[in-house]
Formats: C-alpha cells, sequence, structure tokens
C-alpha cells in the first residue's frame, strides 16, 4: 500500500520518471508474490505425485490434492488482465526442479508410513517420469 501512495506522490508532483521505476518494482513485486504461490502448490502437486509413484498406489484425498494443486497452479499462472502467463514452460520446469528436494523431503515422511528418508525414497521413484507428469497436468496454463 505505501506504493501506491508513493506512486501517487511521484505522478502528482511530475516525476514521471520516479514512477515509471516504481511501477516495475511493484511489476516485479507482484510477479514474485505469482511465483511464489506458484512453487507452494507446485510442491504439493510432487508431493502427492511421489507417493502415488512410490506406493503404487493413489488415494481419492491424493488425487483431489492433485487436481487442487494443478488447478491453482495454473489459475494463480494466467494473467487474467493483460492475458499471457507469468511463467512459460521453461519457468514452470526451473520451478518444478527447485520444489523436487522439498517435496521428497516431505512426501518421504508421509510415504510407507516414514519408513524411508528422501534419499531412500528417489531410489523407489522416477524422478524426471514425476516431473514430466507434472508439467503435462500444467500444459494448459502456459505457452510452449
Amino acid at each position: 500500500m505505501e506504493e501506491l501512495y508513493e506512486l501517487r506522490t511521484y505522478i502528482e508532483n511530475g516525476h514521471y520518471q520516479d514512477a515509471l521505476l516504481l511501477i516495475g518494482e511493484m511489476e516485479e513485486m507482484s510477479k514474485d508474490d505469482k511465483i511464489n504461490k506458484i512453487f507452494s502448490y507446485m510442491e504439493i502437486l510432487l508431493i502427492h505425485l511421489i507417493k502415488q509413484h512410490a506406493e503404487s498406489r493413489s488415494t481419492r484425498s491424493w488425487e483431489a490434492s492433485i487436481r487442487n494443486s494443478s488447478y491453482k497452479i495454473n489459475y494463480i499462472n494466467k494473467r487474467k488482465k493483460a492475458g499471457g502467463y507469468y511463467c512459460d514452460k521453461e519457468e514452470l520446469i526451473n520451478i518444478i526442479d527447485d520444489a523436487w528436494p522439498i517435496a521428497l523431503i516431505r512426501a518421504s515422511l508421509e510415504a510407507f508410513e516414514g519408513r524411508y528418508n528422501d534419499v531412500e525414497l528417489a531410489e523407489k521413484v522416477h524422478e524426471n517420469q514425476i516431473k514430466e507428469e507434472a508439467l503435462n497436468l500444467l500444459k494448459n496454463g502456459y505457452h510452449s
């Protein structure tokens, strides 16, 4: 909210260059917020995909979480007014890669009743296959 007050002040005082710089900063802050939200949902998505693959089974709860997470990622990623997307395919791949280690640790606490640590659980799944599945669930939420 401070930024909007500052922006108004710049415009009222004719400091248009400062106003444009502030607008750029605000756009970056907005995109960072979107990426952080996408990351959080990506982590949840990967946790449940890892558990499905590791245990060779699924539950209605896991499936609901996967559907909800992929929906939320696509929803957050879509630029409502300007059109397009905040993250393209490459950026989503990077988010998947960044979220993987955290998701694996969290999945290790839940899969097989927590009997395996993240390293042991990683040996039971095909990382690239799960990442590709996650990306395919998001295929309508970015331009290739």
